[in-house]
């Protein structure tokens, strides 16, 4: 169900040139504001701003994880040194699982998700049933800020008491959903239960996977469903269209593929971990590392909107495993890799061979010396596992640097 909708602004359909031209501009500016905030002391030393001015020459700066932005937390309350303005400056302060902390401003479209409920159709005339939670985590407060960028009129509907929220859909006469994408199908199925006629045509859906039969049935049901792909941390990260090939990376932030347990980026195409760095001046996050897996599409969209697409939520990259009692971490892997150039990609598989837990390295490579790597392994990993040379390009493009195939049924 594609229907035509207008572009938010005129950012989404530069060209390719004048979006590097205006991240020349931008991007140094942030590495600036970055790198007089306490937290990233000791990380962007001796970095020369003015020379980061794309994607090449931001992946030669550390990449920042959630982690340590917790640990900067727990001594820096609430923000741990990575805020611009102080905690008080801001019009919210929302506690994700952790617990983190993270601000939020009701500044025109702070967390930028106008431009995904504009690709929705979303626009002026529009009431949306906002069924993202309120409650100290911030998705509700982040689509309800869409919603006003684009001129809907907002229904702050949040999470369960579905029969009041089908009487009030019918009462107000929302037309839009925002939430979840299973928990629509509830209200639907809840309205249809109690004979009672909804006028929702349009739903921004996150938070989890929207399968296509549940897609499909919307659509049977007259409802064009898109979903987005953002964090509490950054915002709108990629977005689809009605196009539905692929999530526009948005243009608020510079989205980078890379292999995990590494900041090194992947060729288009291939799995890896996205980081992210983002342009909000209030809290610049540099190389942002998501957790999550995804991979560069080619081309642009056919409906208009240039910047890069990428293949939406594809697995999380943190793959630490315990195998014979050790952990084992992507980061680990990427340390051997990195020691034997004769190496392509590398990949753990853990397994169960009688009642003991057994570790196979398979590593594509041609001419390697066996021994050598069996050697490395032992001395990187602190295990023991058997070699097994692949043909380069052999492994599967997933993104996965550890393969737990053990069975905990």
């Amino acid at each position: 169900m594609n229907v035509p909708v207008a572009h938010f602004d005129d950012l989404e359909t530069r060209s390719a040139a004048a979006r590097a031209e205006d991240i020349a501009h931008a991007l140094p500016a942030q590495i600036e504001r970055a790198r007089a905030l306490k937290g990233y002391a000791g990380t962007l030393d001796g970095v020369a701003a003015g020379a980061v001015t794309d994607r090449a020459a931001l992946a030669a700066l550390p990449v920042l994880r959630k982690s340590a932005i917790g640990r900067a937390q727990a001594g820096d309350p609430p923000f741990g040194g990575y805020a611009a303005r102080p905690a008080h400056d801001f019009a919210h302060i929302f506690q994700s699982p952790g617990p983190i902390y993270e601000p939020g401003d009701v500044s025109r479209d702070w967390w930028r998700i106008g431009r995904f409920l504009s690709a929705v159709g979303i626009g002026r005339g529009d009431i949306v049933q906002n069924c993202f939670g309120y409650h100290l985590t911030p998705a509700g407060m982040i689509f309800e800020s869409g919603a006003r960028a684009v001129g809907a009129a907002v229904l702050p509907a949040g999470v369960g008491q579905t029969e009041l929220q089908v009487r009030a859909a019918a009462d107000v006469g929302s037309t839009a959903y925002a939430g979840t994408p299973d928990y629509l199908k509830v209200i639907l199925d809840k309205a249809a239960e109690m004979g009672v006629s909804l006028k929702i045509t349009k739903a921004a859906v996150g938070g989890g996977a929207l399968f296509p039969s549940l897609r499909a049935e919307y659509a049977d049901r007259g409802i064009l469903c898109l979903q987005n792909y953002a964090t509490a941390d950054l915002g709108n990260i990629a977005y689809e269209s009605e196009a539905q090939e692929g999530m526009i990376v948005d243009e608020g932030v510079i989205v980078e593929i890379v292999r995990p347990g590494t900041g090194d980026p992947v060729a288009d195409g291939e799995v890896g971990e996205v980081v992210v760095t983002t342009l909000n001046p209030d809290y610049p996050l540099i190389r942002f590392a998501t957790g999550d897996l995804s991979a560069v599409m080619p081309g642009e969209s056919p409906c208009g909107r240039t910047n890069m697409r990428i293949k939406g939520w594809m697995g999380r990259a943190d793959q630490t495993t315990k195998i014979k009692g050790m952990f084992v971490r992507p980061e680990q892997v990427a340390d051997f890799v990195a020691r034997h150039p004769e190496i392509g990609r590398a990949r753990v598989v853990a397994t169960r061979e009688g009642e003991m837990d057994a570790m196979v390295v398979q590593v594509e490579a041609q001419g390697a010396d066996e021994a050598r790597l069996s050697a490395s392994v032992a001395e990187v990993l602190k295990l023991k596992g058997r070699i097994e040379i692949v043909a380069p390009g052999s492994l599967p493009n997933d993104g996965k640097v550890i393969d737990d195939q053990r069975s905990y049924g």
